[in-house]
């Protein structure tokens, strides 16, 4: 399983115009999301993310710093570090684990299928956020591995992200030098946190 490491930035016409210039758009698509939570945003709230985008689950969760590493600045706790689960079973299995002290009543013999979503009323899981979002991806020239999408959502926000995919017990703080290298070659956008972004459909 890869960890994604990213970092998410505001950007404008002199940001795109500097991606333009130093990378290559290598496709753009359109898809919905529907993000999901308890009434009371217990997984936001904790930095993970559930998410269905085209009928499929994905399950965003935080992972814990590189052990070792020296207390994180500014800058590198705005560069977060997530595995993707994709995987229907293990998504059940982690959002019980997170909201466990609220639903130990849960039937944990009975895994979900994609078929059934009846899961979600089990969890008391909703549908917080709901929008489509066009996105164009760019890779950048002499920067391996370091991709760069920027999402324009339909109800009018915008938000990029760098992202560098690391294997599992990989060398993220290597990753993470490649995402600020290249925040430094777009001129240094302002970076955010996913939950930052987020605000904009909550208010």
């Amino acid at each position: 399983m890869s960890v994604e490491v990213e970092q998410k930035f505001l950007f404008d016409s002199d940001t795109l115009k500097a991606i333009e210039d130093i990378g290559d758009c290598v496709g753009q698509k359109r898809f919905h999301d529907q993000y999901f939570d308890t009434p009371d945003f217990q997984l936001t709230l904790r930095d993970v993310w559930l998410r269905r985008r085209k009928r499929s689950w994905e399950l965003k969760c935080p992972i814990d710093p590189v052990k070792g590493s020296a207390e994180p600045g500014r800058e590198q706790s705005l560069c977060t570090r997530y595995k993707e689960i994709t995987s229907l079973p293990e998504i059940y299995q982690r959002v019980k684990e997170v909201i466990k002290d609220a639903r130990e009543d849960c039937d944990a013999d009975v895994p979900p299928s994609d078929e059934d979503d009846s899961w979600l009323s089990k969890l008391k899981l909703c549908c917080f956020a709901e929008f489509a979002t066009t996105r164009r991806s760019f890779t950048l020239k002499g920067e391996d591995g370091v991709k760069i999408d920027l999402d324009q959502a339909d109800f009018g926000y915008h938000v990029g992200e760098i992202e560098v995919l690391v294997p599992e017990g990989g060398d993220i703080q290597s990753a993470q030098e490649k995402i600020r290298h290249t925040a430094q070659r777009l001129g240094e956008p302002k970076a955010i946190r996913l939950s930052t972004a987020f605000s904009a459909l909550l208010l």
